[in-house]
């Protein structure tokens, strides 16, 4: 029996690092809102830095519900795109090259957004996890949270559903 030996971790590490920030910088929204997306092993966490154009309200200040309710939605739909493509990055079935170069998978369209503004967003970073809750071929649900300073405190919450791309919608 010939079996392949594993990959060094640096090398697993670097594929998962290389495929998410293809995904990433593939909506440059995100650039302009400016979200980022760190991985610790499959979880992600997104982060809102905190920009005077994201103040909706400038006399308390507070962040805008638009600003916010996009952070959710994006961070909603990188999670179940993550998600997607992970079992294909750890295999290696996903060329990452390709991906860096541009050829990204369709991202999933959104069905309907529910957004509960629990707070006031302060002027500070936010931060937001979202959890797959259903996903199936054609359809998935995502749940998505949203803190600042303390994650048992949080300003907003979301409850999304998306229409998942068809496999071979490249």
């Amino acid at each position: 029996m010939n079996r392949r030996p594993p990959e060094p971790v640096q090398i697993v590490k670097q594929r998962r690092d290389a495929a998410l920030a293809a995904l990433v910088g593939g909506v440059p929204y995100m650039q302009f809102m400016g979200i980022g997306v760190q991985r610790r092993g499959d979880e992600l966490t997104a982060t809102m830095t905190y920009d005077e154009k994201l103040i909706g309200n400038p006399l308390l200040p507070a962040l805008h519900g638009g600003a916010t309710a996009a952070f959710l939605e994006v961070t909603a739909m990188i999670e179940i795109s993550w998600a997607m493509l992970w079992s294909d990055i750890e295999s290696g079935a996903i060329d990452v090259e390709t991906l860096v170069a541009g050829d990204l998978p369709r991202l999933p369209k959104t069905i309907d957004f529910t957004v509960d503004y629990l707070r006031s967003g302060l002027p500070r970073d936010a931060y937001a996890r979202a959890k797959v809750t259903r996903s199936g071929r054609r359809y998935a649900s995502v749940q998505v949270e949203a803190w600042q300073d303390n994650r048992d405190k949080l300003f907003a919450q979301a409850t999304c559903h998306f229409l998942m791309p068809t496999r071979n919608d490249g």
